[in-house]
């Protein structure tokens, strides 16, 4: 019998809180260092753009393999294979010379944030598995906490500081979690409670989930370490088919949809934060100010709408504020892409409102409607949310500013009679969408301050087209939460599935 008490659920959640705290450093300082990188080692926007996906699609890796491990290792197990990631990671990007050393440093550090919330997840689920959603939403606050504590450490630091020393800040919440877990005590998860067995737990997902899961790493992957077609082929083919056999179960159509939206849904949030401050740079300078600062804004709103969401989701359900968070998301992302000026801040607001509430509540969805999944089905959501937004989200933000800035060069050349896009537009690059051109930023550097200024003019331009093209996105999750919601309705309205908590036989 669980005999955890609530005292101990309270430093549990405290525990929880601060492991997130981490990885969102991760993130933060990572989306500020970015075009210090880009100077620096001569980096494209898609190569920046695969810097900041590889920072998100590893994630996947480890949050669905320990979720298969979870039950059996043990949460602390888990969080000290984060702790060792974490530390390795930032060590690794620390020492980077080039492009790929800053791809495996950000690689590992990666994993570490997807064995983090491997086991935070059905922790909190299992802690507060009366309420959950309300409690997945507080406990995410701590990824936006995160943002804000970190972003305002780098922003003290200004801008003049070698990008290094706000890569070190990571170490600190590290040491914090790390000193937590010492002590800490950990409770039997809701699915072992219950009796639910191993089997039945992966059929939840099913084998339709390891298929996406397995084509959305393999491909990846084999990207990377540039494998042939056949052999991701028969590699995606051998993991769904013994899935398949395991299991025997598709998986239920509900969480399979739930899991097609995450990717789009991971894109609009964490593939948008990404990129924002280098998107929003050109309009937040003009006014005063680091570019920094509107993501600590967005931040700072999603905190403090993240540790008040029981209400909201009492009284919208959770597929209810989705499907307004989604309509809220899209205006202030197309708000972002037109405004100038003081509206940037408006238009941050609302964007900073809709994006609060996507990835707790859908994790929250998914744990109370299919709580015989345990890990595997919370985990395996954000697992596909973080593959999409990391192999082709942040990538594609990257691409559309790539093909902006040279299609902008080649009009401006057309008007002006100039040959800029024949002299800057040469870098030969190769990503997830095939070769292409980039802008040879050395190039740029070492020209005249005039030519400068219209490069940089067209690359500011280039940013705005890419917030506009990622409006779409909510668009599409909205339209799927309305749909869901008729669903419900037809079946009498929203309920969360209950378990019985009774401990399997020995």
């Amino acid at each position: 019998m669980n005999t955890t008490t609530q005292p101990t659920h309270n430093t549990l959640f405290i525990t929880c809180f601060a492991a997130l705290v981490a990885t969102s450093f991760c993130f933060v300082l990572r989306a500020f260092v970015v075009d210090d990188w880009g100077h620096e080692f001569n980096l494209s926007a898609t190569q920046k753009g695969e810097l900041l996906g590889v920072g998100l699609w590893p994630f996947s890796i480890s949050i669905v393999l320990l979720s298969l491990l979870i039950d059996r290792v043990g949460f602390r197990a888990v969080l000290w294979v984060a702790v060792a990631c974490h530390l390795i990671g930032t060590t690794t990007t620390l020492l980077a010379t080039g492009y790929w050393s800053l791809y495996v440093g950000t690689f590992v550090l990666a994993l570490g944030n997807g064995a983090v919330e491997a086991a935070v997840n059905p922790l909190i689920a299992t802690a507060y598995r009366h309420d959950k959603t309300k409690w997945l939403n507080m406990l995410h606050a701590g990824w936006p906490g995160g943002l804000v504590l970190g972003g305002l450490l780098a922003l003290a630091q200004g801008g003049g500081v070698d990008w290094r020393w706000k890569i070190g800040l990571v170490i600190v919440p590290v040491i914090v979690y790390s000193i937590l877990l010492l002590r800490q005590r950990f409770p039997v998860s809701e699915r072992v409670a219950a009796g639910v067995s191993y089997r039945e737990m992966l059929a939840e997902a099913g084998y339709v989930s390891a298929l996406i899961v397995a084509a959305l790493i393999v491909i990846e992957v084999g990207r990377v370490f540039d494998w042939s077609l056949l052999l991701q082929g028969l590699l995606i083919v051998a993991a769904t088919a013994f899935y398949a056999w395991y299991t025997r179960s598709p998986g239920r159509a509900l969480f399979i949809i739930m899991l097609i939206i995450m990717m789009p849904l991971a894109t609009t949030e964490l593939g948008t934060d990404s990129w924002i401050t280098s998107l929003l740079e050109p309009e937040v300078v003009s006014m005063g100010l680091q570019p920094g600062w509107v993501l600590v804004y967005t931040s700072a709103l999603m905190l403090v709408l993240r540790l008040f969401a029981g209400p909201l989701v009492h009284r919208f359900s959770p597929l209810g504020l989705l499907a307004l968070c989604s309509a809220i998301a899209a205006v202030g992302l197309y708000g972002l892409s037109q405004a100038t000026g003081v509206a940037v801040l408006l238009a941050a607001t609302i964007y900073g409102i809709g994006k609060s509430f996507f990835w707790p509540t859908s994790i929250g969805f998914v744990a109370e409607q299919f709580p015989k999944g345990g890990a595997v089905t919370m985990n395996v959501l954000a697992g596909v949310g973080m593959l999409g937004v990391g192999i082709v989200g942040s990538v594609l933000l990257g691409t559309i500013q790539d093909r902006a800035i040279g299609h902008s060069l080649a009009a401006h050349d057309a008007q002006h009679a100039t040959q800029l896009h024949a002299t800057y537009f040469t870098s030969e690059k190769t990503g997830v969408f095939g070769r292409y051109l980039a802008l040879d930023e050395a190039k740029v550097n070492a020209s005249d301050a005039q030519t400068r200024a219209v490069v940089d003019a067209v690359v500011a331009g280039s940013k705005k087209t890419a917030l506009k093209s990622v409006a779409v996105l909510p668009l599409i999750m909205l339209a799927a939460y309305l749909l869901l919601l008729l669903y419900f309705r037809r079946q009498g309205g929203y309920r969360a599935v209950a378990l019985t908590q009774s401990p399997p036989a020995a």
